[in-house]
């Protein structure tokens, strides 16, 4: 790797660090290519990303973001795991990690706050950004399908004691 590549690198990554809102750090040792990719896939599927990263350029990359904070994560075969949702990449690699013992969670960073491997666990535990929409908008539709039974509901009773009259009307 040259110079220059090298420089882009270290840019990408840092626009990473500083525009991504959740930042995962792992060892990644022996998983096989196999699995890597099936655990890109996985990400992929929810939006989120995987990379292998060299520690050096990151440590560099690091320098100057919000994400500053977990330089020190990064030491042996690390990979970061990111996504615009702040709980779907956590969300799929401690899915991944209960699965495959050979990834290991280290750490990562929130909004410029710094997680261990518990707090990354945790967020993952939380519902997702979609999860919690699809949840509000059920909230909000609850009251108005229960106003529109209850007003429907006046006008059942009256046609049900109409037609109860009737029936007691022609029985006599």
């Amino acid at each position: 790797m040259d110079r220059a590549q090298k420089k882009a690198l270290v840019a990408s990554m840092k626009d990473v660090f500083s525009a991504a809102p959740v930042v995962v750090v792992a060892h990644y040792k022996g998983l096989s290519v196999a699995e890597m990719s099936d655990l890109r896939v996985r990400l992929r599927e929810v939006g989120a990303d995987f990379k292998v990263t060299k520690n050096r350029l990151t440590k560099l990359a690091l320098q100057g973001t919000p994400s500053e904070a977990i330089s020190d994560l990064f030491t042996g075969p690390t990979a970061i795991g990111y996504s615009d949702d702040p709980v779907a990449a956590p969300k799929v690699l401690a899915k991944f990690a209960k699965q495959n013992d050979k990834l290991v969670i280290l750490g990562g960073v929130l909004d410029g706050s710094a997680l261990d491997a518990d707090g990354v666990k945790a967020l993952a535990e939380l519902p997702s950004l979609d999860e919690l929409r699809g949840k509000l908008v059920g909230l909000l539709q609850t009251p108005a399908s229960r106003i529109a039974s209850v007003l429907q509901a006046p006008g059942g009773q009256v046609a049900r004691v109409l037609a109860a009259h009737a029936e007691k009307q022609e029985a006599a």
